[in-house]
């Protein structure tokens, strides 16, 4: 049984924001104001929801939770009927034929005809010798890029929660044998009898030219033939990289519109990188949610 498609109605353009921060709840509100017909798609608040104390923020005379800080500004957004959902979204593809994007989260599946990716910046990130240098030898971010050419092959998936169990659907039909290695982590997720799994720490990837061992920190291995990434929730940069978007190290490389070089495709907040403030991700958010509606006559 697929998850339920969940169609924007009652606009010339509908838009799905993907993170409920600052950066997304702006851009929501700019969007709305401006035509559109809009949701936002987040799992949590974000790093801001841990903020015990905001206080250097245009228009807050005493110091409140950053969790009060996102309630105010979704209770705006909401007001202007702008749509919230709480969920995890694990990919994004591109409609060729129709144009727009299907962007598929844990509870359901959301279309769109622009997006914007306001998600935050990774605080956290699986990283071991091999990692990047193997990105694109054996080393994937994508499992609906690339399952194609594992057809056969030994593959590991590095993960433990629904991000991952994503992946290993997608490529359950193509490897002859997955392992999911959680890393030490604890499960999240039920994953296919198919799957092997694999609770051992990571040392390192290896391999001449391409992905070739997994190297465990007890000092055993395991050959494989592709290793693909999925360690805790898909951020923006993980979506961005499914997209095809532009990438300096981590941070999303966008124009003085927040669009991506994807078309359609926009960016907003902590995941562009540059100052990590709630002012500076609100401005980009506006900025986006502007930009988006204004396209058209660009």
């Amino acid at each position: 049984m697929g998850r339920p498609f969940f169609h924007i109605h009652g606009g010339d353009m509908h838009v799905v924001i993907i993170g409920g921060g600052p950066a997304g709840v702006s851009a929501a509100l700019y969007a709305r104001r401006s035509g559109a017909e809009v949701t936002v798609v987040a799992k949590d608040g974000g790093s801001l929801a841990c903020a015990e104390k905001i206080e250097n923020y245009y228009g807050v005379g005493s110091p409140i939770s950053g969790a009060e800080l996102l309630r105010r500004g979704a209770a705006g957004a909401r007001r202007l009927g702008v749509a919230f959902h709480a969920d995890e979204v694990v990919d994004i593809q591109p409609q060729f034929e129709d144009g727009g994007f299907i962007v598929e989260g844990v509870s359901r599946t959301y279309t769109a005809d622009t997006i914007v990716l306001a998600t935050g910046a990774r605080h956290s990130s699986f990283t071991v010798p091999g990692i990047k240098e193997f990105e694109g030898h054996g080393v994937s971010y994508c499992a609906v890029c690339d399952a194609f050419f594992y057809r056969g092959k030994r593959i590991a998936v590095i993960g433990a929660g629904a991000y991952a169990l994503h992946e290993v659907q997608i490529l359950l039909p193509h490897a002859a044998e997955i392992t999911l290695l959680t890393n030490g982590a604890e499960l999240k997720a039920d994953f296919p009898d198919r799957t092997v799994l694999d609770s051992r720490k990571i040392h390192s990837i290896a391999g001449e030219g391409r992905a070739q061992q997994i190297i465990f920190t007890e000092g055993a291995q395991m050959d494989v033939d592709g290793v693909f990434l999925a360690v805790g929730v898909a951020g923006s940069t993980e979506l961005a990289r499914k997209l095809g978007v532009l990438l300096d190290h981590d941070n999303i490389v966008v124009d003085a519109h927040m669009e991506t070089n994807i078309p359609g495709v926009y960016a907003a907040g902590d995941c562009t990188g540059g100052l990590l403030q709630v002012v500076k991700a609100a401005y980009e958010g506006a900025q986006a949610g502007l930009s988006l509606v204004q396209r058209k006559t660009r």
